[in-house]
């Protein structure tokens, strides 16, 4: 995040005394979501806004930048810092490139619409639009924010829809378990393979557990120190991660979707274990 003074960009002599007065601030913003990869850069964001000030004499009092997404309220700290200026009169406008940089979120916006409502913010401005505390532009402004919303939550949405229906198929849209590996072909998206490497201990874990009686601590000393046993992503396991694999259900092929749900659908994927044996491991991990 980034707070810029600007000196040299003043207000013209012969705009209205009202308009003379207003403080910008400029706020540029782009979250890491892929859905904001088609969104200008922050740089970009504020080289054209900076040009719109240059031409039509703009005070421009500070610079902030922001990288965090806008779907949730209260989660932006330089949005929130901006906020609190506009209530201490340090600015009276901002300058943004578009609606959906301030809010995508019905709580920011009505902190926006409060503060116009209050005196306190005199004019939004965009790279093709100004709101200002009239009826008609606050409305509008609050349509093209509610829309941003809209569309924010109908990906949501989708998205949701699209991993259930891919559940529902046999296939597991989330990081494959230890012992799978996810197919990376395009074609086979949401396919999970058996990893020929880890696949066997990981069903020796769950044997040893179930006939040995070997205690989850014996088990981590066992990949740890006899076997220098490493996951796919060159970790080593945790003692709260094997227990996590003892619990899950995946390895004898049933999938819970979501988490914790208690929504269970059959994999496509090859089974390690049997129903049975893990049944036995849970009975022992009770005792």
């Amino acid at each position: 995040m980034e707070n810029t003074t600007i000196q040299g960009v003043s207000a013209a002599p012969v705009k209205e005394a009202v308009e003379a007065k207003i403080r910008y601030v400029l706020y540029a913003r782009k979250s890491t979501e892929s859905e904001e990869r088609q969104i200008l850069s922050i740089d970009s964001q504020v080289k054209e806004m900076l040009q719109i000030a240059e031409r039509e004499r703009l005070e421009i009092v500070d610079i902030r930048r922001e990288s965090h997404s806008a779907k949730d309220s209260g989660q932006r700290p330089v949005f929130a810092e901006i906020l609190g200026d506009i209530r201490s009169g340090r600015y009276t406008g901002i300058l943004t490139w578009a609606p959906d940089r301030l809010s995508r979120n019905a709580g920011d916006l009505g902190s926006l619409v409060d503060l116009m409502d209050q005196k306190l913010l005199h004019e939004i401005r965009t790279f093709g639009q100004h709101f200002t505390n009239s009826p008609n532009e606050k409305f509008l402004l609050m349509i093209l924010c509610s829309q941003a919303k809209l569309e924010n939550d109908n990906k949501s949405v989708n998205v949701k829809r699209g991993l259930r229906t891919r559940v529902e198929m046999g296939l597991w849209p989330g990081h494959a378990p230890t012992g799978y590996l996810n197919e990376k072909r395009i074609d086979r998206k949401c396919q999970v393979l058996v990893d020929p490497d880890r696949a066997p201990i990981i069903k020796q874990i769950f044997e040893k557990v179930a006939y040995e009686q070997w205690s989850g601590r014996k088990i981590y000393h066992w990949l740890r120190f006899d076997l220098n046993f490493r996951t796919a992503a060159n970790h080593h396991l945790s003692l709260s991660n094997i227990y996590l694999i003892l619990q899950n259900h995946f390895y004898y092929g049933a999938m819970e979707y979501p988490k914790g749900s208690g929504n269970f659908y059959t994999g496509k994927h090859a089974p390690l274990i049997s129903r049975e044996l893990f049944e036995k491991v849970r009975e022992q991990l009770k005792r």
